[in-house]
């Protein structure tokens, strides 16, 4: 048994325990970098550093004061609040005092919170601001069961009820609590068992209320071991870490980090990474595909604003970096090295020259590689920055399966692929297609909800993902599609709608989002929603600068330029796939209107509703088969 088996099978209990040996190993080495405005409130933001020791010292005191407001173990404390490091800090608090975490997306409405807290029986809220405390005062009556609001950004919060805390007082509540039982903490830390909570986290379902997915600690120590497992990460990484903490993905990157040790700089601020990622120059990064295809749509933008010259010489880089990557990749897989053939290198190397290097810069200049999860990346858009030295790393994993339960494994892995297993997940292919999946990262089960959780795990720990997928010989694992979201023309035909989606996000650099259609139809649709920045900029181009998105979108113009992108599509397509007809949207796709989740993947019947009337049209007169 190897080394790395062998950690994975003596894993401690919990993260709480693994966080108090990191501490204990390393309490002077950086753990996090954190941005704090400029005090004139403007020019850039001042970076700031905590030690894993002084880290330690603001858990313990959360968790003791947790602990004194009669918090016990396995009971519930939700947290809303965007990502920053005062969400870390609070969710190590809460695991430490051995409770159980309920995450709450800051987006989430005040009904949707209130139905959140209450189903979980969620004793204390820890909430960002004065908009996330006005959620739960507005709800208050509906929530007999929450004790206080704990508020981390207390400006414009009414904190006089005393139903009402700040962290800092919560802080200085425990800090007092710890003066008086010094060993609180690490009496409930090593009280805590494997198969004790850790954390609710609500999917966001495409219809009726979310089902809160039940994670013990053993999830989270098992996460941390085998991340570390991997060899993906190291002590000297520097994580730039901005996706949602209460989304799984981003929740499991902070139990890896823990195990390895290395730095990870918080900023959920999205519209601050480009400004960020200079900054702080990170070595390795996660991202949903959605950032991925909105750089590529503004490094083609910037190509085409320049003129026809250089956007030439982009498109040009471009197929050379799809043409490179591929030929390494296949290299690799049949030799293990990553080369080209010297005409192909050459051509790689002018190219770099011109066009990788700045992309790379714009990156941070150190980036090893990227994890992208919560949604299928097309390969197209992975073969490019592949090429350009952008090593996009695609993995796979549920919030049922506490996200990773796949990953690229490093120099060998293949664009188009989820890679293989981490060490200690099972898998394998139903009849019918389906991926079933069997670890020590897969859920309790449902909170509260035994007859849906029968539906999907088995009695001997099998899960039932809901997606289709291939396994290659030598065990990577091709995603094709939500078993739900296979769509059968009325002639029979299967298609995979995103895999048509994916491949339009490819060769069009307009696209946002876009929704194939053909269930029970004679042939396939689809909507089609724009970038705006991208529209507006070509818009400007051709006659249209001054006017709204609407407008734009409504010009026969870009009907036309569209149906162009569309016709290059259905070309690599077979005869069923092709796009018929499509519909272009007034507006992009967003979260609030409740169409994409709060990690970006498209809530399909929602779409479908909303646009009932644009799809029918598309099949008015149609003879259906």
């Amino acid at each position: 048994m190897s080394d790395n088996q062998t950690q994975i099978d003596n894993r401690p209990p919990s993260v709480a325990a693994l966080f108090l040996e990191r501490v204990e190993r390393t309490p002077d080495a950086e753990a996090y970098r954190y941005p704090v405005p400029a005090a004139s409130g403007t020019g850039p933001d001042d970076w700031k550093s905590l030690a894993w020791g002084q880290a330690a010292r603001r858990v313990y005191a959360i968790a003791a004061g947790l602990i004194d407001l009669g918090v016990l173990p396995e009971e519930r404390v939700a947290l809303a609040s965007s990502t920053r490091v005062e969400w870390i800090l609070a969710d190590l608090g809460v695991m430490c005092a051995g409770a159980a975490t309920t995450t709450v997306y800051p987006q989430t409405n005040a009904e949707e919170s209130a139905f959140i807290l209450a189903d979980s029986a969620s004793k204390v809220l820890i909430a960002e601001d004065a908009a996330q405390l006005a959620k739960a005062v507005e709800r208050r009556a509906d929530l007999p069961g929450l004790h206080h609001v704990v508020v981390i950004d207390a400006e414009g919060a009414d904190t006089s009820d005393e139903w009402v805390l700040t962290l800092a007082d919560l802080e200085a509540r425990g800090a007092a609590y710890l003066e008086k039982h010094p060993e609180a903490v690490k009496e409930r830390v090593a009280a805590i068992t494997a198969d004790q909570l850790a954390t609710l986290i609500y999917t966001s379902g495409t219809t009726g209320r979310p089902k809160g997915v039940r994670l013990p600690h053993d999830n989270w120590s098992y996460m941390a071991k085998a991340i570390a497992a991997t060899g993906l990460v190291t002590r000297d990484d520097v994580q730039y870490l901005w996706l949602p903490l209460a989304h799984v993905f981003g929740k499991v990157l902070t139990s890896g980090q823990i195990e390895v040790g290395h730095v990870t700089a918080v900023d959920g601020r999205v519209d601050k990474i480009i400004e960020n990622l200079p900054v702080v120059q990170p070595t390795y990064m996660a991202a949903v595909p959605r950032i991925f295809e909105k750089v590529y749509n503004g490094v083609a933008a910037k190509a085409r604003a320049g003129g026809g010259a250089k956007y030439k010489i982009f498109q040009w880089a471009a197929g050379v970096s799809r043409e490179y990557a591929k030929a390494t990749q296949d290299n690799f897989r049949r030799t293990g090295t990553a080369s080209a053939p010297f005409g192909l290198a050459a051509k790689h190397k002018v190219a770099d020259a011109l066009v990788y290097a700045k992309i790379r810069e714009a990156f941070g200049g150190r980036l090893r590689a990227c994890i992208s999860g919560s949604a299928a990346l097309a390969p197209e858009i992975g073969y490019f920055f592949a090429g350009a030295g952008i090593h996009i790393l695609e993995g796979y994993g549920l919030t049922e399966s506490s996200a990773a339960s796949f990953v690229n494994p490093g120099e060998a892995y293949r664009t188009g692929t989820v890679g293989k297993p981490l060490p200690g997940t099972e898998v394998r292919i139903a009849d019918d297609g389906e991926i079933l999946l069997r670890g020590p990262g897969i859920m309790e089960g449902y909170h509260g909800l035994p007859e849906k959780t029968a539906e999907v795990l088995e009695a001997d720990g099998w899960f039932h993902t809901g997606d289709i997928g291939e396994l290659s010989a030598d065990g990577y694992l091709k995603i094709t599609d939500r078993k739900k979201d296979l769509i059968k023309t009325s002639g029979g035909k299967y298609i995979a709608p995103a895999e048509v989606e994916g491949q339009f996000k490819a060769v069009c650099p307009f696209v946002s989002n876009i929704l194939v259609h053909g269930a029970d139809r004679n042939y396939c649709t689809a909507l089609i929603a724009l970038d705006e920045p991208t529209l507006l900029g070509w818009a400007a181009e051709h006659g249209l600068g001054g006017k709204t998105y609407a407008e734009v979108v409504a010009d026969p113009q870009t009907e036309k330029m569209v149906q162009g992108y569309v016709d290059r599509l259905n070309e690599g397509l077979q005869r069923w796939q092709t796009i018929k007809k499509f519909r272009l949207l007034p507006r992009d796709l967003d979260i609030e209107h409740g169409e994409l989740t709060p990690s970006l993947k498209l809530k399909r019947p929602v779409v479908e509703r909303t646009y009932k009337d644009l799809i029918e049209g598309m099949y008015a007169g149609s003879r259906e088969v």
